[in-house]
């Protein structure tokens, strides 16, 4: 055959694989989450999502310790309270799980770890919504002044970055001004921007126990809507967003990818619980190469656009060398 162009030149044995791949994914990249809950000595792998664990903050930071050896740096934690009412006041409850977290790892590890907190009210609503409940609505500006003040709360135990995950309007704007006008002018806001009413969620609920009563479809996206990410991402970068975040990943290449294509911050994505446990489940029952799996999944997500993923692979990927 007479051709000019043979693209496999280019991928004839690994060495040159290696020397022209287009994309990769580091410890650098990644996010690990982490499970908060009250009291000590407390590790309980949760049951929907396995090799993930409740742990009390002591355990944290054994966890945090051992994962700071394989380069990851970067940690998201979600507070689960014991007590739970209709306000989520326990979010702002001194020694919460969230400040305690961010106390914890700061005073063992310094700047040598970034500390994220979630700041959303399900974990701590006795009707697992992410706002206040009232006659059957969750209402938008009542529950904004409350997410602020958690925020001011993981600020002032030290904490890098905040990320709203609540999905209410104009709840961006409200936490830089009350961070701001507090002296947390260095505290950073990574924003659930485009947080999609996902079928992906249900093993992250399971963690937290925050199944909605009804379900969150007046707040989070519409699976339906691709420009619509775009309006949000926009107000949330005009209101003082420093990252925004699409949610979930997989099932939403191409709204990273649009995303990508709309700002200049870094795009953070969030491979959740479902497409997690997913992984799980099928190479446990003899389905799939899970490092194979979890490799490409996570290229995917770089290769869409995301400067950064949120992942409960992380940890075993390294360790493993899947990546």
């Amino acid at each position: 055959m007479n051709l000019l162009d043979r693209p496999r030149r280019l991928r004839t044995n690994p060495a040159m694989r290696e020397l022209t791949a287009e994309t990769s994914v580091e410890a650098r990249h990644l996010i690990t989450p982490h499970f908060v809950v009250e009291g000590s000595g407390v590790r309980e792998e949760i049951g929907s999502m396995p090799g993930v664990h409740h742990v009390s903050v002591d355990n944290l930071v054994k966890e945090v310790g051992e994962d700071l050896k394989l380069g990851l740096k970067s940690h998201l934690m979600f507070g689960i309270p014991n007590d739970k009412d209709e306000h989520g006041d326990s979010a702002l409850a001194a020694g919460n799980p969230c400040e305690a977290g961010v106390k914890a790892l700061k005073k063992e590890f310094g700047d040598d770890v970034i500390t994220i907190t979630d700041v959303c009210l399900c974990a701590y609503t006795s009707h697992g919504h992410c706002g206040f409940l009232e006659n059957g609505k969750v209402v938008n500006d009542p529950s904004v002044e409350q997410l602020a003040k958690m925020a001011l709360n993981h600020a002032q135990a030290g904490v890098d970055i905040v990320s709203p995950s609540d999905m209410m309007d104009g709840r961006v704007g409200a936490i830089r001004d009350k961070l701001d006008s507090e002296g947390f002018t260095d505290t950073a806001i990574l924003a659930y921007s485009a947080k999609y009413a996902s079928a992906y969620y249900g093993p992250f609920r399971d963690a937290c126990d925050s199944a909605p009563q009804g379900d969150r479809k007046s707040y989070q996206m519409d699976p339906r809507n691709g420009r619509e990410a775009i309006i949000e991402t926009l107000l949330d970068l005009q209101e003082g967003a420093d990252m925004v975040m699409v949610k979930p990943a997989l099932a939403y290449l191409d709204i990273i990818r649009r995303v990508r294509e709309e700002v200049l911050c870094p795009v953070v994505c969030y491979n959740v619980s479902g497409e997690y446990s997913l992984v799980k489940n099928a190479a446990v029952a003899g389905l799939a190469d899970e490092a194979a799996m979890v490799r490409e999944n996570l290229l995917a997500f770089r290769r869409a656009g995301a400067d950064i993923i949120i992942t409960y692979h992380g940890r075993e990927a390294l360790t493993k060398g899947w990546i």
